[in-house]
């Protein structure tokens, strides 16, 4: 059984690609097959797992185009043994390609479906914008959305926007979307603001935010620039045991069992 999640905030900054590709590592260490779609035209989980996104000839944005050939263009890292659908600058362009097209939000969904029993996990990092791309990215959220929310000021207000925007897809273009979970990042628990903030997502979200809650963490902001998920650079660092505790909880929740 294959589960697709989103990775969804419009807002930037909140840990969307570092959540994709530390959660995909800890997934696939755990015997999942994994595969990551990079939906940003920025490329971050392109480039942070080492691939230059000029060099990516065939991608996301020609899945986008052409659905049925999306399994040609994924990419597989036989070292993290993770799949990647990567990212390049013309991705940007797909929006505008696309927008006389029919059911221009459902092109990803396409393009997933032709591919999807190869894997047990697919996730999606979408761009901090509520564009067509972002779109097609809730659209294929087959089992929900996952939600980064940074632990800081003004985190609420940009959930209350995407709330709207979630019930505004879920109305029009797919009623079974759903927040899958909530993932609290850069956390500093030495701050009552960070305390704060938790307590009040979970109001907002009361059986959605996850236990597993992600530390402010130099390393994790370090293993991108080695083209690594924090498994592979420092998997003793308190990052990595936030990553590894989100993963267990969600394959838990989803009746996964792992045998490490």
């Amino acid at each position: 059984m294959t589960r697709i999640y989103t990775i969804v905030n419009q807002k930037g900054g909140v840990g969307k690609t570092t959540t994709t590709i530390n959660l995909g590592a800890y997934l696939a260490y755990f015997g999942q097959r994994v595969l990551l779609v990079d939906v940003d035209p920025q490329a971050n989980t392109t480039a942070c797992l080492g691939i230059d996104k000029h060099t990516v000839k065939n991608g996301t944005y020609q899945a986008l185009l052409d659905p049925g050939r999306a399994g040609d263009a994924v990419l597989h890292n036989p070292r993290l043994k993770m799949s990647l659908l990567a990212a390049a600058p013309d991705l940007a362009g797909a929006e505008v390609e696309l927008i006389n097209e029919l059911a221009r939000e459902r092109r990803l969904k396409e393009a997933l479906d032709a591919i999807k029993d190869r894997y047990d996990y697919i996730l999606v990092d979408c761009p901090p914008s509520l564009g067509l791309l972002t779109l097609n990215g809730m659209v294929a959220a087959q089992d929900g959305l996952l939600i980064p929310v940074q632990c800081e000021y003004l985190a609420l207000e940009g959930v209350s926007q995407l709330i709207q925007t979630i019930e505004r897809v879920r109305k029009a273009l797919f009623n079974g979307l759903k927040v899958r979970g909530v993932v609290m990042t850069m956390y500093d628990g030495r701050t009552n603001l960070a305390r704060d903030v938790v307590e009040e997502v979970r109001k907002h979200f009361p059986t959605e935010v996850m236990n597993a809650v992600i530390p402010r963490n130099i390393r994790l902001a370090e293993a991108p620039s080695y083209g690594l998920p924090i498994l592979a650079y420092e998997p003793d660092s308190p990052g990595a045991k936030a990553y590894e505790d989100l993963a267990r909880e969600l394959l838990k929740q989803d009746g996964v069992k792992v045998a490490v």
